[in-house]
């Protein structure tokens, strides 16, 4: 069970390689699991890739609280390995992967309530509507399961093993290229499911994932059926995991009030415009995942070493991740620069959706340095366990100043949508060399100055 010892021994160079690369080799796989689907939905329509793209944000917002109150148990067991408390993170450990998967029930009745109001809202009618709600509604049916394998994985990444999701994505992503057109176009007993087919996929690969990892959980001696009292709703274990997790999730869950507002936005320059927004943020997520790993890895790296009062190895998991990551970020610039507009229209070959996603993706990827920065900085506040301001720099880069952005450059003064997407790009920099400047403050009133 001490597997997490080697986290506040070995060098932080050689750990922080040990676990983010497999982090950001699942996160590939994950992303491409999404590029598969949108893959898909092209050969479908267009429309379903506007459909797709639209219910993308609700999947968001599933996947933005898994991730916000996994994270806070990944902190909070890491700061108890730390200070050798082995019983309170085994603790931990029972009360999250109940609590978890509970807010999921709680996601998933809002979203069958409200989802139809969201997407009119924004624009969607008819066919559009019908497509989007068929996915998200399929999709609705297994959010426990995704926040069982989130709660799952948090236990297993506070004991150093980043590897088991790893797998659990590469799997899902060859099942996801084989379950797809069997559900879309069916075969033998099983219906046709057109946009459907691709969520019900999706769940029941979540679902089969949620089994291998708790075979893994039970490996690792953290959970265990002795005590059952353990799996019990606890107030004040609760209350610690909310007070962790919930600027996290609010965080997540402001990205994905942003991204709707950004569509309310484009929706302005028609469904293609929506279409090609789509398919290039899907792209260039595929560069955000070696910064998505480091994060990782700098939470279960901080978390540990704080809580067993290891400062400079701290200060160092931040200047090694911050490191790698710029080297990384520079190599993502140039390939998507490359290779970018290629694997565009690998999704969609019309002419107008194309330009969009071109368009889109030329400026935005620029965003990967400032990305970066927020996400380590993130990640450091969790571990140490100061995450209040997240939500904050949250709320205005992805809500305030993202609506002010998008009514004046669309509504006020009526500009091209590059115009749209280069005022973004100068309001994400803005929020990361904020995050970047109160990290290092709060570090420095912690007597660990960087």
């Amino acid at each position: 069970m001490r597997k997490n010892q080697k986290l506040i021994t070995q060098e932080i160079p050689v750990l922080i390689k040990q676990l983010a690369i497999p982090a950001s080799t699942g996160m590939f796989f994950n992303t491409m699991y999404n590029v598969v689907d949108t893959f898909y939905a092209g050969l479908i329509s267009t429309q379903a890739i506007a459909a797709l793209s639209l219910s993308f944000m609700i999947f968001f917002l599933i996947i933005g609280t898994g991730f916000g109150f996994s994270s806070a148990i990944t902190a909070l067991i890491g700061n108890a390995f730390g200070k050798k408390r082995e019983k309170l993170a085994i603790i931990y450990a029972h009360k999250g992967v109940v609590f978890v998967p509970l807010t999921g029930v709680i996601i998933s009745m809002f979203g069958f309530l409200f989802a139809d109001d969201i997407f009119m809202l924004l624009g969607a009618t008819e066919g559009y509507l019908q497509d989007a709600l068929d996915y998200v509604y399929t999709i609705l049916f297994g959010v426990v399961f995704f926040m069982a394998n989130f709660a799952l994985n948090a236990v297993l990444v506070a004991t150093g093993d980043t590897k088991s999701y790893r797998n659990t994505l590469i799997f899902g992503f060859f099942a996801n290229i084989a379950l797809n057109p069997l559900f879309i176009y069916g075969f033998l007993f099983i219906p046709v499911m057109g946009i459907k087919g691709i969520a019900l996929a999706t769940v029941l690969v979540q679902a089969i994932n949620m089994f291998y990892l708790f075979r893994k959980v039970l490996q690792t001696k953290m959970i265990h059926f002795e005590r059952l009292d353990y799996f019990l709703p606890h107030k004040k274990i609760y209350r610690n995991i909310l007070k962790q997790g919930l600027p996290v999730s609010l965080n997540m869950l402001s990205m994905a009030v942003g991204s709707l507002l950004i569509l309310y936005f484009i929706s302005n320059y028609g469904i293609y415009a929506v279409a090609g927004y789509g398919i290039g943020f899907r792209v260039e997520q595929l560069m955000l995942l070696p910064a998505l790993g480091l994060s990782t890895a700098v939470l279960a790296l901080v978390s540990n070493n704080y809580g067993a009062k290891q400062y400079e190895r701290v200060k160092e998991t931040l200047y090694y991740a911050l490191k790698y990551g710029f080297i990384i970020c520079l190599f993502g610039v140039g390939f998507l620069y490359l290779f970018g507009e290629f694997i565009i229209k690998q999704f969609d070959n019309d002419a107008l959706v194309v330009n969009y996603a071109v368009e889109y993706l030329f400026v935005e990827v620029w965003i990967f340095f400032a990305f970066l920065v927020l996400f380590i900085c993130v990640a450091t506040l969790q571990g140490i366990k100061k995450p209040k301001m997240i939500f904050y720099i949250a709320a205005y880069r992805q809500i305030i100043a993202k609506f002010i952005v998008g009514y004046t450059v669309v509504h006020i003064f009526e500009l091209e949508i590059i115009w749209l997407w280069v005022s973004l790009l100068v309001m994400i920099y803005s929020a990361a060399i904020f995050m970047f400047l109160y990290t290092k403050w709060t570090l420095n009133k912690l007597h660990i100055p960087i």
